[in-house]
């Protein structure tokens, strides 16, 4: 298969793919032909690919997306293995859900505060609310 190919199978970008192959998560044999050295996608290549697709799917950074495959590759993604990576992953989730809650809620106290105490009188004045602590 050529890029094309697996660009229109997979649902990825050639920029992508050319990405994960620079940076090791698929390897890419070339053609051997006096008339051009295309590099050849096979079907590891595609299965890849799509575990990778839907392993960001999932949340998971590139990093983590290397061990899963270091553990295909060794047979040992076997499923308590994942699901304990999957259950991390959704720990990091929950985690990141509060962050941004506390987040937001600092942002709504500030938004009620300039609302409320606003005594800027100048269209073109800063609003002094914004800046207080």
């Amino acid at each position: 298969m050529l890029i094309g190919e697996i660009s229109d199978r997979t649902g990825l970008s050639r920029d992508t793919i050319r990405f994960y192959e620079k940076k090791g998560l698929i390897k890419v044999s070339r053609t051997d032909s006096e008339w051009n050295n295309y590099k050849n996608y096979n079907q590891q290549n595609l299965d890849r690919l799509i575990l990778i697709k839907r392993a960001k799917g999932f949340g998971f950074t590139l990093n983590e997306i290397c061990e899963i495959l270091e553990l295909y590759e060794i047979n040992s993604a076997n499923c308590a293995t994942l699901l304990t990576k999957v259950n991390k992953k959704i720990d990091e989730i929950d985690s990141k859900i509060k962050q941004l809650e506390a987040l937001k809620k600092t942002i709504i106290d500030k938004v009620n505060d300039a609302n409320n105490n606003c005594q800027s009188s100048y269209k073109n004045e800063n609003c002094s609310s914004i800046q207080r602590e």
